[in-house]
């Protein structure tokens, strides 16, 4: 399979007074388009940095990210947020649905702020939401929903841009066993139909599942 996602020496440091604290150290990782990569790793380990430089939301302090062959590092902000809405999904512990709004109306926003024409919404959503299993429920608001219809949600709206790669930061973390589940079965769903999942997670049966385990340890893939 082609590599879709490619991480050269990557370096990622934070100012704290007078020094830098490193929280990514020479990372060089590879992840095919298709594959299933679970990031696992102690508190302190780096999985949330290195999410955040895959997701396109910081910038490595050194080395190189290519996304599809594309040199991701040298981007400027406005790229970089084009970049996201196209080619990447988000899926967050917390769900981060906006309570106002319909289920719906929160899976159309992505398409709102990268430019879809409208005529396409409603086909794009519905068909996120029956991959979900939850189209029944398109017309709730999330307050109206439990735990994993939330996350499930979350997903659809994820998936509505059919971004390139799938980000998920502890997408079980509040929930319950059962319910996890469920959301895992989802997760790993999409991954056989050729998605591209990187999750980030404490959870070593929800790991388990994927195709392939990366641990890191002190900022370095262990």
């Amino acid at each position: 399979m082609a590599v879709l996602v490619e991480l050269k020496g990557v370096g990622k440091a934070y100012p704290r007074g007078t020094v830098e604290v490193a929280a990514l150290r020479d990372v060089s990782l590879e992840i095919a388009a298709g594959e299933s990569v679970a990031v696992m790793g102690p508190s302190g380990s780096g999985k949330s940095t290195l999410l955040g430089i895959l997701g396109c939301l910081d910038r490595p302090t050194r080395g190189h990210y290519l996304l599809d062959g594309r040199e991701v590092s040298s981007l400027d902000d406005a790229e970089l947020s084009a970049l996201r809405n196209r080619r990447i999904g988000f899926v967050f512990q917390s769900f981060h649905l906006i309570p106002q709004l319909t289920v719906e109306e929160n899976v159309e926003t992505p398409l709102l702020y990268g430019r879809v024409p409208e005529r396409e919404w409603r086909s794009r959503v519905h068909a996120c939401l029956e991959k979900v299993g939850l189209d029944h429920r398109s017309t709730h608001r999330p307050s109206e929903l439990s735990g994993g219809e939330a996350q499930r949600a979350a997903i659809a709206r994820a998936l509505v841009t059919e971004p390139a790669v799938l980000l998920a930061d502890e997408p079980t973390g509040n929930l319950d066993s059962a319910t996890g589940e469920e959301v895992a079965e989802v997760l790993w769903g999409l991954q056989r139909e050729g998605r591209t999942v990187v999750v980030v997670t404490h959870n070593e049966s929800l790991a388990a599942r994927a195709q392939r385990v990366v641990r890191l340890r002190d900022g370095r893939i262990a």
